[in-house]
């Protein structure tokens, strides 16, 4: 753990060359302890907590690269995984339906976060200058101690934001029992909170990963 008053160590930096976790987009820091900085990998959930000096793993991306995908070619190997996604990827009939996975129950929507986060594809890319960066939060008494947290971490939060946003618009669109006018000022309700989110769209790296709000709350 980093001493009392100190402030907490600054994250460690490797080579782009080094084939470390810290390397890794799918690495991000968490928190301190005896061994430093220490964080989760984003598909290998069940390892918890571990240093970004951890060796690779076969899911490993390195920071600024796309999301790992599926060999755009046609093969008898590719085939079968793409086949799978139509099964759990389409099916959005009843997002809320439960899934018995060997005694195991979620609902549909659930367990395809689950395949979004194995795959990589939950987060959006971060706008390159902003990986591995901090946010520090610095309280206006100067006695007090500032909080540093990194911008990996904000990010996956607003994207969270913005995803369960984009779930109960679609919701809300589909809904039988609302009126159209009922849609329309629930509609505004949520671009207008769209327009108060457009504050971190400098993290987005694609502009079609933005918020988007009204014109006059962008």
């Amino acid at each position: 753990m980093s001493d009392a008053g100190a402030g907490p160590r600054p994250l460690p930096t490797f080579r782009p060359d080094e084939r470390v976790c810290g390397n890794c987009k799918l690495w991000s820091p968490h928190s301190e302890d005896h061994r430093g900085w220490v964080g989760p990998c984003r598909v290998y959930t069940s390892r918890g907590l571990f240093p970004p000096s951890a060796p690779i793993c076969d899911k490993y991306a390195p920071r600024g690269s796309a999301a790992p995908a599926a060999p755009l070619v046609s093969s008898n190997r590719t085939r079968p995984a793409r086949s799978v996604a139509p099964v759990v990827v389409r099916h959005r009939a009843d997002p809320r339906a439960v899934v018995d996975l060997e005694g195991l129950n979620m609902t549909r929507e659930e367990l395809m976060d689950i395949f979004r986060e194995a795959a990589g594809l939950s987060d959006p890319p971060l706008a390159g200058k902003w990986e591995g960066g901090t946010v520090r939060l610095v309280p206006g008494n100067p006695e007090l101690q500032a909080k540093d947290l990194p911008i990996d971490n904000l990010f996956h939060k607003v994207t969270m934001v913005r995803d369960r946003i984009r779930v109960l618009e679609q919701k809300l669109n589909a809904h039988p029992k609302l009126t159209d006018a009922e849609k329309a000022e629930m509609q505004g309700y949520i671009t207008r909170v769209y327009g108060s989110l457009t504050s971190f769209n400098l993290l987005f790296k694609e502009k079609g990963d933005q918020f988007v709000g009204s014109k006059g709350d962008e």
